[in-house]
């Protein structure tokens, strides 16, 4: 894909741009004002939340999200996206820091009113829970079957597809890995992918909400005037959709506790319940097995390892309860050290060491 390095407009732009290095680049002028950030930095999940109101919705993500993150829920932003079932929805998480960055970077470049969405999300969706696969320069972006997506260094990419039972695959950029090829057709389909300015008309997640919400440009005291009209009955009608809320959820919390209750005597006899159901339920469940953090650690430890991707040559790949480990050809000498200072640059807590049979492995600690 060509880009042409941005000079500052005098006013604001359109189109569509990429952000690498603080730096916007164009990839289409004619799509919608939109800026594609890397999808390393940005975790993408699907949640489920059963509630009829946006903000109802904004209001529970923080807690629908708490134990599929790694970071503490108040040091990121998170932004909710579009609908991708019966209510589950697509989830952005990014870390308040990146945001930051970002915003004074595209108000730098007269890009404040854009769209700022995950590279990997630009993608089309292939059918049937298949992925989407964008290879370039070493990179891969995917759009995973439920319409999420991540990015990772090519060489780490054949693991996260095996791990994710081998879906068939939707290729758009350089040939694939291994197998994986396999998995492809050799072009995708006439009419199967539709432009990218088409497909970002309605961006599937958009981060410019919360505190980094977008500017936008509003002239004319007609405007204004339809603009109150129109906060006047988003105001009455959030009213009536919070007290239809208040009171769904009290019927289903009723219907809940009867549930556990039930549920509690069947497989406890004689077990004594008080009025807090919820404690009292928890305390007799068996301790839960690690999380799972396959993807999110996956994803920082390839964008660390990105300054080195050249130089490497994955062997294989585990992961056990909270723990990422990484196999590599130790191809050059002195390659556990060069991983060890990429891994210390990005943050990540890992550790390579060179084996006596050839390898260097990467050890990483998920939360």
């Amino acid at each position: 894909m060509t880009t042409v390095r941005h000079e500052r407009a005098a006013g604001p732009a359109d189109g569509v741009w990429t952000l690498a290095d603080g730096q916007p680049s164009i990839v289409d002028p004619d799509g919608p004002a939109t800026v594609l950030v890397p999808s390393e930095q940005v975790r993408v999940i699907a949640v489920d939340l059963p509630l009829r109101s946006r903000a109802r919705r904004l209001e529970a993500l923080p807690f629908a999200v708490e134990d599929q993150i790694a970071d503490p829920v108040d040091s990121v932003h998170l932004a909710l996206g579009a609908s991708i079932g019966d209510q589950r929805y697509l989830v952005g998480v990014v870390r308040h820091a990146v945001m930051a960055a970002w915003i004074a970077d595209l108000e730098a470049a007269g890009l404040d009113h854009a769209a700022l969405v995950p590279d990997a999300l630009a993608l089309p969706q292939a059918a049937d829970g298949g992925w989407t696969v964008a290879l370039a320069d070493g990179r891969a972006r995917v759009r995973t079957g439920d319409g999420a997506g991540f990015a990772v260094n090519v060489g780490l990419l054949a693991a996260a597809w095996d791990r994710a039972g081998r879906p068939a695959i939707l290729s758009l950029g350089d040939a694939l890995p291994g197998a994986m090829q396999d998995a492809a057709p050799a072009v995708p389909a006439a009419g199967e992918v539709d432009a990218l300015a088409a497909r970002l008309q309605r961006p599937p997640l958009d981060l410019r909400q919360g505190n980094y919400v977008r500017r936008v440009r509003i002239g004319g005291t007609g405007q204004w005037r339809r603009l109150g009209w129109i906060v006047g009955l988003g105001v009455a009608a959030h009213t009536l959709i919070a007290v239809a809320d208040t009171a769904m959820l009290r019927v289903i919390a009723d219907r809940r506790e009867a549930d556990t209750r039930a549920l509690v005597a069947l497989m406890a006899p004689g077990a004594v319940i008080s009025e807090d159901v919820a404690t009292d339920a928890t305390r007799m469940l068996p301790v839960p097995q690690a999380r799972e953090r396959f993807l999110p650690l996956l994803g920082r430890v390839s964008a660390a390892l990105a300054p080195v991707a050249p130089e490497l040559s994955v062997r294989a790949m585990r992961f056990a309860g909270t723990t990422l480990t990484v196999e590599l050809d130790a191809r050059e000498a002195g390659l556990a050290e060069r991983v060890n200072a990429a891994l210390r640059t990005a943050g990540v807590r890992a550790q390579a060491t060179a084996g006596p049979d050839g390898l260097v492995r990467i050890v990483a600690e998920g939360a």
